[in-house]
């Protein structure tokens, strides 16, 4: 009974007993064995490539370490998989057959998981044609922030308040982004108004060298301050001056008060707010009309301006 058990042919005319001998057994524990040795070789060999790849972006500032990052992810990705195929043929699997399978289930999944997909199109969009990187202070979506992280999936921001923020990289790549470092200076604009009494050209030298005084301050393009509108009760200057971009929201809050102060110090009267009221009172001797008892009120009237 036994014997007619081992001796039953199961696949290839190979019997339960032949899969069953000490040569089949060793010829097995070998493939085993060479499958763990191209496993552990192929991850060493993709985690090598892969930090090669991402440290020629991190050594070289003019390159964009995010790509470089991609690149390497996508190279150790294909390594493992060339490592996968080639213990599929150790063990006597045909590839080509399991490549369509894999094709197959990929077009399968692919449909989906289209949302997912188009995220990891627009990442690849993203990190080749590069409109924001690492670093970046940038608006997307109605979202500000610094950049920390492009991944295939998601685009990740901190905001001015260090408050993480992740946005699907679908928004990132169909929507408007506005890349605050995308330059490297900025013009900063102030408008400052002061009083019709000022004398304007002191106004203008007192403004013109409180903001140059500022080493932030860029002499190329030249600064323009001008006269721009005559107010109510006030003159307004417009200044626009050229600053390095990283210097760009410190500078803007700086120049404002410094400029007050030296306009306080030099005794340029700067226009502020008032309101007068003006109490008109009627005339009490006039004489009544008909049998109508009527009161002669006050008016009140509230002027607004500017002294």
């Amino acid at each position: 009974m036994i014997d007619t058990i081992l001796n039953t042919p199961l696949m290839n005319d190979t019997s339960l007993g032949d899969l069953l001998s000490l040569e089949f057994l060793i010829a097995i524990l070998g493939d085993v064995l060479a499958a763990i040795v191209i496993l552990i070789i192929g991850f060493a060999v993709a985690g090598w490539a892969g930090r090669r790849v991402r440290g020629v972006g991190q050594r070289n500032s003019h390159l964009d370490e995010t790509l470089f990052n991609f690149l390497g992810n996508i190279l150790r990705y294909v390594i493992i998989g060339f490592a996968c195929l080639f213990i599929l043929n150790t063990f006597g699997v045909q590839t080509t057959s399991v490549v369509a399978v894999v094709g197959a289930a990929g077009l399968a999944i692919g449909l989906a998981l289209q949302g997912t997909l188009s995220n990891v199109a627009a990442g690849v969009m993203i990190i080749f044609f590069r409109p924001i990187k690492n670093g970046d202070f940038v608006e997307v979506n109605g979202q500000m922030g610094t950049v920390k992280d492009i991944s295939l999936n998601f685009t990740e921001l901190a905001s001015v308040g260090n408050v993480q923020i992740i946005i699907p990289n679908s928004e990132v790549w169909g929507n408007t982004i506005v890349n605050y470092s995308g330059y490297d200076k900025r013009r900063a604009e102030w408008e400052f108004g002061v009083g019709y009494g000022a004398n304007l050209a002191d106004a203008e030298r007192v403004i013109r060298d409180t903001i140059m005084a500022d080493e932030r301050s860029l002499s190329d393009p030249e600064p323009f301050i001008q006269v721009n509108n005559l107010n109510a009760s006030s003159v307004d200057f417009l200044v626009r001056v050229w600053v390095n971009a990283a210097d760009y929201f410190a500078y803007q809050a700086d120049m404002k008060r410094r400029v007050k102060e030296a306009l306080d110090d030099a005794g340029v009267p700067i226009p502020f707010p008032t309101r007068t009221i003006v109490i008109e009172k009627g005339d009490d001797d006039a004489p009544d009309h008909g049998d109508t008892d009527r009161s002669h009120e006050g008016r009140v009237r509230a002027e607004e301006g500017l002294t």
